[in-house]
């Protein structure tokens, strides 16, 4: 579960953070997740309870913004929804559509309470 190591980093970064500004806790935290990006959402959400304990961000809350994949056909040119690498053009069902989003798997914003 590769989401554990991912939201150990997150939640690193978020609490040197938070020490370095002076914020007693984090009171929530909001991710957004590209369809695309490789991580299990429920995975997430189960990760970042585990790794955020004893923290400044333990009983904070994840609101998680998933994000569709969207690509652009090199066919007929058209900017599409994915579910998958490599899937077929779903407007012409032909050619190979370049990703152009979904892949994003990053901290959008926290909520804080300061000292």
């Amino acid at each position: 579960m590769h989401e554990l190591s991912i939201l150990e980093g997150m939640i690193q970064g978020i609490q040197e953070e938070a020490l370095a500004a002076g914020f007693a806790r984090v009171v929530q935290v909001r991710l957004e997740v590209g369809k695309l990006s490789g991580a299990e959402v429920e995975a997430l959400r189960f990760a970042f309870e585990a790794v955020s304990q004893d923290t400044l961000a333990e009983g904070a809350s994840l609101d998680i913004l998933e994000l569709p994949g969207t690509g652009l056909c090199q066919d007929c040119g058209a900017q599409v929804e994915i579910e998958a690498r490599f899937d077929l053009c779903p407007a012409c069902g032909e050619g190979f559509v370049t990703v152009t989003g979904g892949t994003e798997l990053r901290i959008k914003d926290i909520d804080v309470e300061e000292a």
